[in-house]
Order: structure tokens, then sequence, then C-alpha cells
């Protein structure tokens, strides 16, 4: 199934943005203090979240994992990929954001109001202190999200001494970036039934009942 892409207010507005941003590298990224006022919607268990993503992709350092979930955090649709080696840059994050998203999941952007949230979890080296590179990271998960029609959720990072969810001080450490997977599965939303009628129903319904 392709899916088609409609224009929105959010993506006639991205091009000032992205000139402004192409001109002032310094506006690519988010301070914590900036983070915390943008009202990032709260993750009821981040450890599930946490756990789930690391046992699915089994991220090593410099691994980026980006999800979608439903208003149950239940998960919708997730995509890992390795940052290359160059300079921290929230534009550039976002573009490998976006691609990652469009890959997995359509777009929202005919909602009048997001209802699924996206959650980035990045693995990476040194401590659970913010650093600029977080702030590239957070510049560009907002983005993408505004970009894809959803809401913008949180920013995590996993390193050897645990994960942490920036802006809200909540941790652990376990899993880290060290840790092998453990056995905990982020539940999934099921996916719906296709609309059919007569016999092949009565089969898909029988089928999903197990």
């Amino acid at each position: 199934m392709t899916f088609g892409f409609a224009p929105s207010s959010a993506a006639s507005t991205s091009t000032s943005a992205d000139l402004s941003a192409a001109s002032n590298p310094l506006t690519r990224l988010l301070e914590p203090a900036e983070w915390a006022a943008a009202g990032i919607p709260l993750l009821r268990n981040p450890r599930e979240v946490v756990s789930g993503l690391h046992s699915r992709h089994r991220p090593t350092t410099a691994t980026a994992i980006v999800a979608v979930l439903d208003p149950d955090e239940r998960l919708r649709a997730s995509a890992s990929f390795t940052r290359r080696p160059a300079p921290a840059d929230g534009w550039m994050f976002r573009n490998a954001l976006l691609a990652q998203l469009r890959r997995v999941i359509p777009h929202d952007l005919r909602r009048r109001t997001p209802v699924r949230t996206a959650v980035l979890l990045y693995c990476r080296d040194g401590d659970a202190r913010w650093t600029e590179e977080d702030g590239a990271w957070m510049w560009g998960l907002r983005d993408a999200c505004t970009l894809h029609g959803l809401r913008c959720g949180a920013y995590i990072t996993l390193t050897r001494d645990g994960w942490q969810v920036l802006g809200e001080g909540r941790g652990g450490r376990r899993p880290n970036s060290t840790s092998a997977p453990e056995p905990f599965a982020l539940s999934e939303a099921p996916p719906p039934l296709p609309r059919t009628g007569g016999a092949a129903s009565e089969v898909l319904r029988r089928a999903a009942a197990r």
C-alpha cells in the first residue's frame, strides 16, 4: 500500500524554519529548560518502554530508536538506525528521524490533534547528563513529530549507567548500554482486521480469537 502525504500548515511553515536553522546552527538544539517547558507528555511506565525497545532492537553505541506509541502506550511502529560520525546537528537528526517515521508508519497530518506519540531512545557513551548532542536530538525529534503529525514524546538516553528520561528525572540502572536484552516484551496494538464479508470474515474472527 502506498501512503500519500497531504500538504499541511506544518509543512508550509517548515520552509522558513529550515532556512533559519540552516543559517544558525545554534538554533538546532534544545536546552533542558526549553524541553521541560515544552509540555512533553510523561510516559506512564518508562521502564516498560525502555526495556521493550532494548529487547526488540538491541542497541549499541550511537544507535537511535524511534518508536510510535498509541494513546494506551502500546507500540505501533519502531525503527532503529546508527548515527553517522559527524558533528551533532538537529537538522540532520530531524531528517533522519523523519525518514524512518515515513518508512514505518503513515503520517497523521490530517488529524486536528495528534493521537499518537513518538519517543526516541538514544544509546551513547558518557553519563546521563545532558549534552549538546542530546539537545540536537531533542530539536530533531520535536521537528520530525510536527512534520509527521505526531505528538513529541520522551527523549531517553541509554548509557553504561543505565537509562534516563531527560527533563523528567526518571531513570534506572537496567537496561543499560552493556546489558543483555531482558525477556520483556513491549505490548503492541493489535492490527485491525480486514473489512471483508461472508465466510472469510468468520475465519479471520476465529483466528484472532485464538
